[in-house]
């Protein structure tokens, strides 16, 4: 069974930065793909940012050279950089991982608080 653990949330100021971390166990992390999504109240969950176990990245237009998402396969962890927070990124964080050839095959962790506020 795959686990995945996010930390990294809480408030910050807009213009601030954090750094989430996704941890996986239970598996070989560097065959899957990873993804962080988030939704906040009211919305629906919408895709954040993804890497694929080759190490291609994409983003969502919203966060466009502010976020990074990078891997250490190591590690088993994967991070998401947020840079020049705003209010509208105020959300619950999730980290997704999805097998690169087994494609159902996905697992969520328990999410991870952002709030973005003066």
């Amino acid at each position: 069974q795959v686990q995945l653990v996010e930390s990294g949330g809480g408030l910050v100021q807009p213009g601030g930065s954090l750094r989430l971390s996704c941890v996986a166990s239970g598996t070989i992390f560097s065959i899957y793909a990873i993804n962080w999504y988030r939704r906040a109240p009211g919305n629906q969950r919408e895709l954040v940012a993804g890497i694929t176990s080759a190490g291609s990245t994409n983003y969502a237009d919203s966060v466009k050279g502010r976020f990074t998402i990078s891997r250490d396969n190591a590690k088993n962890t994967v991070y998401l950089q947020m840079n020049s927070l705003k209010p509208e990124d105020t959300a619950v964080y999730y980290c997704n991982a999805r097998h690169s050839i087994i494609t159902t095959r996905v697992y969520w962790g328990q999410g991870t608080q952002v709030t973005v506020s003066a």
